[in-house]
């Protein structure tokens, strides 16, 4: 049987092509199962009290890289996404990327829409700027992450209200800037693409500082 859940990742699936086609989105794959792995946990109970769905980077491991998430539980919905928890190599191409373009994410996470819908970039990080980078680097608060998440919490009842799908695919469209930043070090991005991207970003920021006035 067909539940809400799957027809709104069938729905993401033929949306993403506009804006994201990139990322995987089908039930199949996107769909977290029900069940919990009681194996290793102290909390026996063997069903989930929520359910998620991720869309992962085409082509990379499903939970390697950065991509979009949702989840809705009893007590709240959850809408964002990022690079959870990356391993050590593929961490330090990231910051080693951030580091050498850094004016782009920068531009990224401070557009209006972007801290509308998802607020600040959070995640587990440092305390103090990585080795092998200068303490002052004009991107040390991003070279800090060891996890680069954004995303808003709604009450659970956002689930069922008119605003749920158009809410969703604003945040997902507002986040795929930052989720294709990440996943560059990691895919080879043509520099041709990476170009055209970076002045594009350059021009909406542009855009969005003439709009704050």
């Amino acid at each position: 049987m067909r539940g809400p859940l799957t027809s709104v990742v069938e729905q993401l699936g033929e949306d993403f092509h506009r804006f994201a086609p990139e990322l995987v989105a089908s039930p199949k794959h996107s769909l977290y199962r029900i069940y919990r792995d009681t194996r290793f946990s102290h909390n026996k109970k063997p069903l989930k009290t929520h359910a998620g769905a991720i869309f992962p980077w085409r082509g990379l491991p499903k939970h390697e890289g950065a991509g979009l998430y949702f989840e809705v539980a009893g007590g709240w919905v959850w809408i964002g996404g990022g690079m959870w928890r990356p391993e050590p190599p593929e961490l330090l191409r990231v910051r080693e990327h951030i580091a050498e373009t850094w004016p782009e994410v920068h531009t990224t996470v401070r557009r209006p829409k972007f801290r509308k819908l998802l607020g600040e970039v959070s995640g587990d990080a440092c305390t103090r700027v990585p080795r092998g980078f200068p303490a002052d680097h004009p991107a040390a608060q991003y070279l800090k992450h060891r996890q680069f998440v954004a995303g808003m919490e709604y009450p659970a009842t956002f689930a069922h209200s008119r605003e749920f799908y158009p809410t969703l695919l604003a945040t997902f469209k507002a986040l795929m800037p930052l989720v294709r930043f990440l996943n560059e070090p990691l895919t080879a991005v043509d520099p041709a693409r990476r170009m055209e991207r970076q002045l594009a970003a350059e021009e909406e920021g542009r855009s969005d500082s003439a709009a704050c006035w």
